[in-house]
Order: structure tokens, then sequence, then C-alpha cells
């Protein structure tokens, strides 16, 4: 039987189990869910499971809750605003953050629950491991390793999977995380924001299958790809803003100066300036070149400070007991 959601508190009694909640967004998973329930009642007896309901058309709702999950709903499509929502209601120690396709394996669960808890992390991610084709397309897994090698550049190099689903967390993690992001670039989200905190953080090899028979796959290779490479360059302008504006500082007082030196070169030679339309245009962008590294200046500054104020935030709540 499901549990009642716990109360709000910061911590468990000192000598009692922690609460462990499963969070599983969810949409048209009716085929695959009632095996992911399953799954994780099985490799967590005493957690409570959660399935959110993301505006499903197929009948996830009652399959969920007929498998013994807590159902509940979140009527703004995408799985950031699911886990939004999820990160906001749920009150627990531990949370475990998994897809409703049935394409993780729930029996790796309580070890990233107990490499959580005995190295006192507060991430930990599922590396997805699989020789099955079909279940991680070549087109997902090269995409994978481009966009998780590019977060490794620019934010560090503590990450080996950064688009998997499958993660536990702790209670300060979950309650001092933002949440900004609407659909899948959500997990882009959660290794950005460990990073830049310099959280303590962790992986486990985990097994990656195949969808269910009958379950169909909503992600698109190239439109998340996309979706995902667009949020990595937001995070970069805010969260590393003098590289970002320095750069474009750069190009811009480049090109400026490229197109100035012909300009230049017939001015010395006969002491005229026939180009005027370039001498300008070359002129607005060296100076827009020092605009821009105005910019990343003041707000390196004020990223800073908002990194303090997450810091802080993060730091007012309580640690793994």
């Amino acid at each position: 039987m499901p549990h009642k959601d716990a109360a709000a508190s910061p911590a468990p009694p000192h000598g009692t189990a922690p609460r462990v909640a499963v969070l599983i967004p969810c949409y048209n998973e009716a085929v695959a869910i009632p095996r992911v329930v399953a799954g994780f009642r099985a490799a967590l007896p005493d957690a409570t499971i959660y399935v959110y309901d993301n505006n499903s058309r197929d009948g996830t709702r009652d399959a969920a809750a007929a498998a013994g999950a807590v159902v509940r709903g979140e009527s703004l499509q995408g799985k950031g605003n699911v886990v939004r929502r999820m990160f906001a209601d749920i009150e627990a120690d531990i949370y475990v953050l998994v897809d409703g396709d049935d394409t993780y394996d729930a029996a790796a669960a309580p070890a990233m629950v107990r490499l959580l808890r005995e190295e006192r992390l507060d991430m930990v991610t599922g590396i997805r491991v699989t020789e099955i084709e079909a279940a991680y397309r070549p087109g997902h897994r090269l995409g994978n390793l481009m966009l998780t090698g590019m977060v490794r550049l620019i934010f560090g190099d503590r990450i080996t999977d950064m688009l998997s689903g499958y993660r536990a967390f702790s209670r300060r993690f979950v309650k001092s995380f933002p949440a900004l992001a609407h659909g899948f670039e959500t997990e882009t989200e959660f290794t950005v924001h460990a990073l830049e905190l310099r959280l303590p953080v962790g992986e486990l090899k985990t097994t990656y299958r195949d969808r269910p028979p009958g379950s169909v796959s909503k992600l698109s290779t190239f439109r998340d790809g996309w979706r995902i490479l667009r949020t990595i360059v937001s995070l970069v302008q805010r969260e590393r803003p003098f590289a970002f504006f320095g750069i474009t500082a750069v190009l811009l007082g480049a090109l400026g100066i490229i197109l100035f030196l012909p300009v230049l070169d017939e001015y010395l030679r006969t002491g005229l300036v026939p180009r005027l339309p370039t001498a300008v245009l070359s002129a607005v962008l060296v100076l827009a070149g020092f605009l821009s590294l105005v910019c990343g200046l003041v707000l390196d500054t004020v990223t800073r400070g908002r990194r303090e104020a997450k810091r802080i935030a993060y730091l007012a709540l309580p640690g793994p007991d």
C-alpha cells in the first residue's frame, strides 16, 4: 500500500531511517508505468512512490494508481514543469527521480541511495550502460557525448552522463534547486547546478534497456538536442558571463580591426578614406566589443552575488544525517 505524504521536517529523528520518495514524471506511459512502480516497490519497499501525470491521454493515471503509486498531476506540459512541481510538493530526506518508461533498472536504486548516504553526497547519477542499440540510439549517444563534453569543458570535469534521467538527491539539493527548465533540458540544469555550487556528487553504472512493446518514446534527437544546446548556451551566459561576453568582445573587436586594416592602408597611401561606411562599421564593431566586455565584467559581479545567495540557501538546509 502507498504511504501517506510525510509531514515537513528538516531531518528524521536521530537513529531512524530516512524518508525516501521515488518521483516518476509521466506522459502517456500506461504500458510501462505498472512495471516501473512494481520494480521500485520491490527495490525500495519503505519508499513512497509518486507518479505525476503530465496530461496523459492513455490511462496512465489509472494504471499508476492500480499499481499502488500516489498519483498526482501537473497541467503545465514538459518534464521540467513536472520536476519543479514534485520538488516543491513532496517532503522527504532522499529523492529518487526516474523516468516512467521502464528503461532504467529499479534494482540499482538501493545502491544509489546507499552511496548518497555513505558518502554524504547531494546527487548520484545513474550512468546508462547498454548494448541494446534500440535502447540508446546512436544519435542520442553521440548527442549526449557532445553535450556532456561541452558542460564538462565549461563547468567542470566531474560528470559522465549529463542527460541521464535516473538520479538520487539529498533534501538540501532538492529544496535549493531553482528548477527553471520547462522540458527535457532539466537534466542539464541538475548537472550545472551541482557543478556551479561545487556540491558533492557521485555516479553509479546502471543497466539501460529498451522500452517495453507498445511504449513510444517522446524524445526527438534533433529537436530536444537543439533545446538542450540552447539551454547550455543560456547557462553559460548566466553562470559564466565574463567568459561569454569576453569571447563576444574579442570576436567583435577582431572583426572590426580586420575591416579597418584595408581602410587604414589606403589612408596611409593616399590620405583619403573612400570607404567611409566600412570605417564607420569597423568603429562600431570595436565599440560594441568594448561594451560587451564591460557587460561581462558587471554581470560577473552580479553572478557571483547570485551564486553566494544560492550557496547560502543550500547551507540553510540540514545536511545528511
